[in-house]
């Protein structure tokens, strides 16, 4: 090893821009040594002065390279642990969660029987679900970020395994919401998941993988309700329960084999206030969207719960801003691109929800209603059945898109698509061939939509929030799809028909319920255009890490010395070629 008194070759004035693995490790200081741990398959030549070293420093022998010393915390990508298993894993965790979310579709209709109960209480069953996962997703996702991600996901499958034993057990009412709620904890798996993607994999797997998880909740209810359907026919329906909760037992040892822990810690403790005030908060307000339609909207209940809500969330938020370390960042969160990607993330929730509610109804009404299409619940599910499948397709198909154009076009793609299905969908409801073209449509724009969000939440905060922020998210697609079921349940009922005394969803309930979504897609692409432009991968290179906010002068060193990329410590351009 050479001192740094003598002058560097060429090839060595080159330094970190020649080599790659260079280019992300190197501290770029003038005269500093390459910090890069020697596993590279291009090991490091030892003193790698990235340009020529001022005077007052060539004096100085350069020393050997030691590891960096540990830190709190760390946002190195264990690259060399992560296998190419990891995203199928994660991508079958969040399909496990989205088929308990599924699994009562077929037997909807039938629960007041079931369980001995009237239809009011019945529909307790699926809002207890709806509720405890409102609460769980930015719960665990914060969670996640201060003690473990993998962690979190593996305790989230496993309450709702533990749910899923409990509903098989029992036709009690009371035991049955109990285990539904317990499974609505999953629902924090699909943000952690995504975290650990973050974490875990090279920038160039990333696209796709986050897509993939992403799209897994439609992936899962699409797959899982023509199967849901099988079951419930020629099985009994606690089979059902059964079936989740040995996918789930399933997706814990997968994950617990082959998914490494995230080393990403965030900094602080946990904020309990803050998470019973979100939870206290949120359960005041969706308890009226789910019930309101059984209450009535204008009744005392509902509009009290709707004011007591608002008033509860707003002081938690001027809570929030004063604690040192907040459940949810909201001044993140007031971010341009994080505050329109999470209010363009309630619009595509609404749209993905409204044609799981009106195409199975409209398959399975009887023909003699004049409009109904007279299939099985298990060729309903088969009909339907592409719009997840597509979902899934189109990972691949967003990550090249979005390599080239960035999240926000493909975003602003997706949602052109969806209003183009629907639009369409208004004259395909004559045949059941026309749903499934229908399907495919709409399952390409939610796909692309549904995989941009992670890649323009996650390029847009720190890699110690990933998991809080996208739990956010995750959290306000479920609340755009809470919106569409109360919605387009009102509206179904105030347009049918009653035969014999059963109400009947008429042919135009349908297509309002389809304008809606139209609707609620043009909101979202007007909040679409006005988000920054800018590609995610640049983003997530310059994003402060938490090491860089615990040492902002050594960020600001390493950006000063970056050949081409700014300013040396005396304030003179550092040119890419080290000259």
């Amino acid at each position: 090893m050479r001192p740094s008194s003598v002058s560097p070759t060429p090839k060595e004035r080159s330094g970190c821009a020649d080599v790659p693995h260079h280019r992300n490790s190197c501290l770029g200081v003038r005269g500093s040594v390459c910090t890069y741990p020697r596993t590279s398959t291009r090991p490091c030549k030892g003193a790698h002065p990235c340009t020529t070293p001022p005077a007052r420093l060539r004096a100085r022998p350069v020393p050997a390279w030691r590891p960096p010393p540990m830190t709190q915390t760390t946002t190195a990508r264990p690259t060399d642990r992560a296998s190419g298993a990891v995203v199928p894993v994660l991508a079958f965790a969040g399909i496990v969660v989205a088929v308990m979310q599924t699994l009562l579709v077929p037997v909807v209709k039938d629960l007041p029987r079931l369980l001995d109960t009237s239809p009011s209480d019945a529909t307790w069953v699926l809002t207890s679900t709806l509720l405890s996962g409102a609460v769980a997703t930015p719960i665990m996702g914060r969670l996640g970020d201060l003690y473990g991600k993998r962690r979190m996901l593996v305790t989230s499958l496993a309450v709702m395994v533990a749910g899923a034993l409990v509903s098989a057990s029992t036709s009690d009412l009371l035991l049955m919401i109990a285990g539904r709620t317990l499974q609505g904890f999953a629902m924090g798996a699909i943000p952690l998941g995504i975290g650990l993607m973050r974490d875990l994999l090279p920038h160039e797997r990333l696209g796709s993988a986050m897509a993939l998880m992403s799209s897994s909740i439609g992936v899962g209810g699409g797959l899982a309700l023509p199967a849901a359907a099988l079951v419930a026919q020629h099985a009994d329906w606690h089979t059902l329960y059964l079936g989740a909760a040995g996918l789930g037992a399933l997706a814990i040892a997968l994950t617990l084999l082959v998914v490494p822990e995230s080393p990403v810690r965030a900094k602080g403790a946990f904020d309990l206030p803050g998470a019973l005030g979100l939870s206290a908060g949120l359960v005041l307000f969706l308890l009226p969207v789910s019930k309101g339609g059984d209450w009535g909207w204008t009744t005392g209940t509902t509009l009290g719960l709707f004011g007591a809500a608002a008033a509860v969330l707003l002081l938690w938020g001027l809570m929030e801003l004063r604690v040192p370390a907040p459940l949810v960042d909201l001044r993140t969160t007031a971010r341009r691109e994080v505050l329109l990607t999470n209010l363009a993330s309630i619009m595509v929730g609404v749209s993905f929800f409204v044609v799981s509610l009106v195409l199975p109804q409209l398959l399975q009404l009887p023909a003699e209603t004049g409009h109904g299409l007279g299939q099985s619940m298990v060729v309903a599910g088969l009909c339907v059945a592409p719009l997840g499948l597509t979902m899934m397709f189109t990972a691949p198909v967003y990550a090249r898109l979005s390599a080239r154009y960035g999240p926000k076009a493909t975003l602003v793609l997706g949602l052109l698509i969806i209003a183009a299905g629907y639009g369409g969908g208004l004259g395909l409801m004559d045949a059941a061939w026309q749903t499934v073209v229908t399907s495919v449509v709409l399952g390409t724009g939610i796909g692309l939509a549904y995989s941009s969000l992670p890649a323009l939440i996650t390029g847009a905060v720190p890699a110690s929030e990933t998991g809080a922020a996208n739990g956010l998210n995750t959290l306000m697609r479920s609340i755009g799809t809470s919106v569409s079921s109360a919605v387009v349940g009102m509206v179904l009922a105030d347009t049918a028909d009653t035969v014999g005394g059963t109400e009947i969803p008429t042919l135009h309930g349908f297509r309002v319920s389809f304008l809606i979504a139209t609707a609620a897609v043009a909101v979202g692409l007007l909040l679409a255009l006005f988000l920054p432009g800018g590609r995610p991968s640049s983003r997530l290179r310059l994003r402060a890490s938490s090491e860089e906010e615990a040492h902002p002068e050594r960020a600001e060193t390493a950006l000063r010395g970056l050949p081409g990329r700014g300013r040396d410590t005396a304030g003179a351009p550092v040119p890419a070629d080290g000259g």
